[in-house]
């Protein structure tokens, strides 16, 4: 199972992730980062398929995907 993670101080809650995403599921967190942005939250990490859709689209490149073989080490 991939590893998706989210810088969100780098974040500037633009949303384009979430039209990208065929899984459907980055949405807004409605939390707030330290620059004021609400920025992006996974929420279900489980039926992310790695497409690397969010950070291909991403402007502030706040995505690192991590596929399995990567997290076993």
């Amino acid at each position: 199972m991939p590893k998706l993670i989210i810088d969100i101080e780098k974040c500037k809650g633009c949303g384009l992730c979430i039209t990208v995403c065929p899984k459907e599921i980055l949405s807004f967190s409605g939390k707030f980062n330290t620059s004021g942005y609400n920025y992006i939250t996974c929420t279900d990490e489980d039926k992310c398929i790695a497409c690397k859709s969010c950070a291909l689209i991403c402007p502030d490149v706040v995505f690192t995907i991590l596929k399995e073989e990567m997290i076993k080490g």
